[in-house]
């Protein structure tokens, strides 16, 4: 399993990535992040609830009310156009960083 401290950075990455995807709830990204590692990174509830909270407030994903589940309704995320260029960033700076930790670790010297 990964740690938490390895991913720390990467969460807002891999809920924008879901959340292109499709709208989501808070369970179904959690579960989407899971079942995608196969397992090997399960988001803790309060990571994944503060880093939903921060999205909103940047403006990079929307919240609103949807169906009903046990008497309230669930609250749904989707990307927004700032979001889609937040994500693009991201994308790109997964790529240079790949490569500069890949120069450090990919072989034993």
């Amino acid at each position: 399993m990964i740690s938490s401290d390895s991913m720390r950075g990467y969460n807002d990455a891999l809920i924008l990535a879901v959340l292109a995807a499709g709208d989501s709830y808070g369970y179904q990204l959690e579960k989407a992040i899971r079942d995608r590692t196969g397992g090997a990174y399960v988001i803790r509830e309060t990571t994944l609830y503060s880093t939903l909270t921060r999205l909103v407030k940047a403006g990079s994903i929307e919240a609103y009310a949807g169906e009903i589940s046990y008497g309230r309704p669930r609250t749904y995320y989707r990307l927004t156009a700032a979001g889609k260029r937040v994500l693009a960033a991201k994308r790109k700076e997964w790529a240079q960083t790949q490569a500069v930790v890949s120069k450090f670790l990919s072989a034993e010297e």
